[in-house]
């Protein structure tokens, strides 16, 4: 007799349990790992931060909806919220997969999809940094949910929800673009959608996603140069071909779904005794027209950014491969055929375990053994609210004024910036075109701090610093200790307190 896990009976009873038992366990995972072991938002998170803080219609990283959704997160509850954003994007497009799965090849098997989505790395290891990627996957997942509905099910009020998520999803990340190009040859390409355009709902989709996007087409058309470097392109862009960037995509792709293939080797059972028993997750017959549509929109956005890579040369931001590998845990199970067979299920709840707690245990894990072993200096793991804090108090001890300015290093402003009770704004002295809303004068007329790594004792500040405040007056470099220093050296930030042009004349105190 062959004996059923309790994690098999549960998907054959209780389908929509376990896929929000394991989604729900996913981002409980990711959000209070970061909670708790994060002294810092990791990655690129701090200068999203300082963008959003802006609230401008784009900059030089792409649309401006993820921005703006970093900052409202952050002013409503620090960090911890931008976490906590990050996983919210993660489970809507979870739940919007499932949905589209469950209409297609029902819901056992659309929450076998889920399950293996665990699989997939960019879904789970970079989830904390929340950025155009991580937000780019609900308006993703929902736009594809909702053209299904739309033109898969006729039901054509979905056309309108179709083209606010559109609209939204490009204004959270260009990788759009890409999505919204193979929707319209999708469409034209089969009669079922092109009939569509008979009616009146698409057309006003069209008009709603026009209507979303329009402010940041304003943007683009005064800001070329920011908008270009977006997508991986100069201001006076020039294609050219070259294999290296569309390679990187390709094998960034490949080592993301090595989970997946774990998965699915040890569920194949291979290699397998004969007579060997194993539980089927039986479904209904999928018709042909559901399963090229998920074929299509699994493979088709991967193959088309490694081809803008190769053409352009750069991968910009194409590299942030979520989105466009957003449906493959649903095109294996849909190649898998009508009846699911899982061998040696036990091992693969296991494994399947394991994809699941390993990987946000292993990023604690890291703060504390990494810079004890190897040495490495980990973003996540620097000192942002003790270095902002000491950088206000500075300030405002000197001139009776909450900081408004932080420049000089890029990373080290945009740490400052994040740490400091007033949330300056960061002048990227290096690279200015990058921070338009603020110029040296700015600073001069409300002060300001500069920071730069110091290399020597006197703290003596970089060229490019020197020349764009000349007046500058180094003081002596600010030691900082990690939370967890290991065999790292200690942070050393050279300084200088830029006063405001009608602040009173105060002792400087170190």
């Amino acid at each position: 007799m062959h004996y059923v896990s309790l994690i098999v009976e549960f998907l054959r009873g209780r389908p929509a349990w376990v896929f929000w038992i394991a989604t729900l366990s996913q981002a409980f995972l990711w959000f209070a790992i970061p909670s708790l072991f994060y002294s810092a938002p990791p990655g690129e998170l701090p200068a999203i931060l300082a963008i959003g803080h802006e609230f401008r219609l784009g900059s030089d990283l792409g649309p401006p909806l993820a921005f703006w959704c970093a900052e409202w997160a952050f002013r409503l509850g620090g960090a911890v919220g931008v976490y906590l954003a990050a996983q919210i994007s993660i489970v809507v497009a979870f739940w919007a997969v499932f949905s589209l799965g469950r209409a297609i090849v029902g819901t056992r098997h659309a929450v076998l999809a889920i399950l293996f989505m665990t699989g997939i790395a960019a879904f789970n290891v970079p989830s904390p940094e929340f950025g155009p990627s991580i937000l780019a996957l609900p308006f993703w997942a929902l736009s594809l949910l909702f053209y299904w509905r739309a033109v898969g099910l006729g039901q054509r009020g979905a056309w309108f929800v179709f083209g606010v998520c559109m609209g939204l999803l490009l204004l959270s990340s260009y990788l759009g673009v890409i999505l919204l190009l193979l929707l319209l040859i999708y469409t034209a390409a089969n009669p079922r959608g092109w009939s569509e355009f008979r009616h009146p709902e698409p057309w006003l989709a069209l008009l709603l996603i026009i209507f979303v996007v329009l402010p940041h087409v304003g943007f683009i058309e005064w800001s070329p140069a920011l908008a270009l470097n977006a997508i991986g392109l100069d201001a006076t862009p020039m294609l050219h071909v070259s294999a290296s960037a569309a390679l990187r995509l390709i094998a960034a792709v490949l080592l993301t779904h090595l989970g997946v293939a774990v998965l699915m080797l040890l569920a194949s059972g291979w290699p397998r005794r004969r007579r060997e028993l194993a539980p089927v997750i039986e479904r209904l017959p999928v018709p042909l027209y559901g399963r090229i549509y998920i074929y299509v929109f699994a493979l088709a956005p991967a193959l088309i950014a490694a081809i803008m890579a190769l053409a352009i040369g750069r991968s910009g931001p194409l590299d942030r491969v979520a989105p466009l590998v957003l449906l493959t845990g649903l095109a294996v199970i849909t190649a898998a055929g009508d009846q699911v067979l899982l061998y040696r299920e036990r091992i693969v709840s296991f494994a399947w375990l394991g994809l699941l707690v390993l990987p946000p245990l292993g990023a604690a894990l890291a703060i504390a053994v990494l810079p004890w072993t190897l040495g490495t200096n980990l973003s996540m793991a620097q000192p942002a609210n003790t270095m902002g804090q000491y950088f206000g108090d500075a300030f405002q001890r000197r001139t009776g004024q909450p900081l408004p300015y932080v420049a000089g290093d890029q990373q080290l402003a945009e740490l400052i910036a994040v740490g400091a009770p007033s949330r300056p704004h960061v002048f990227l002295t290096a690279t200015p075109a990058r921070s338009p809303w603020a110029k040296p004068d700015d600073i001069r007329a409300r002060g300001g701090v500069l920071v730069w790594p110091s290399t020597d004792p006197a703290g003596t500040p970089p060229a490019a610093i020197k020349a764009a405040f000349p007046d500058l007056v180094a003081e002596v470099p600010r030691i900082f200790a990690r939370t967890m220093q290991g065999r790292l050296p200690v942070i050393r930030v050279g300084w200088a307190v830029i006063r405001p042009a009608n602040a009173p004349p105060a002792p400087a105190t170190r």
